[in-house]
């Protein structure tokens, strides 16, 4: 099963777990730190992560999302993430990394 399933709209890469993961945890930080990873394999690539679904994340899935983060700034990219939970969002907010990430209510928002 893949974790994560991407597309590509316009000219922007939009990845979203799959539809049976509601909890962004340690069991497959690693996996899904490697499939984001891969959708950076061109300088300037815009990558849009779509949490629908995705009612929690701890502490390694914040970990993926700055590495993801990290890795766009790297390639002159951008990461993005939109449709976050309403619990999720407070844990953003709790760790003050709302301000550090690019945080939209809907994916239109982000493209």
């Amino acid at each position: 099963m893949n974790i994560i399933h991407s597309k590509k709209t316009k000219d922007v890469i939009v990845a979203s777990f799959d539809k049976s993961i509601s909890k962004f945890n340690a069991l497959i930080t690693e996996e899904t730190k490697q499939a984001l990873t891969s959708l950076f394999d061109k300088p300037g690539t815009k990558l849009v992560l779509d949490l629908t679904g995705i009612k929690y994340v701890d502490s390694s899935g914040f970990g993926v999302f700055l590495s993801a983060m990290k890795t766009a700034k790297n390639i002159g990219g951008s990461f993005k993430i939109c449709n976050i939970s309403p619990d999720v969002y407070e844990l953003f907010k709790l760790l003050q990394l709302h301000n550090i990430f690019e945080l939209c209510d809907t994916l239109e928002e982000c493209l």
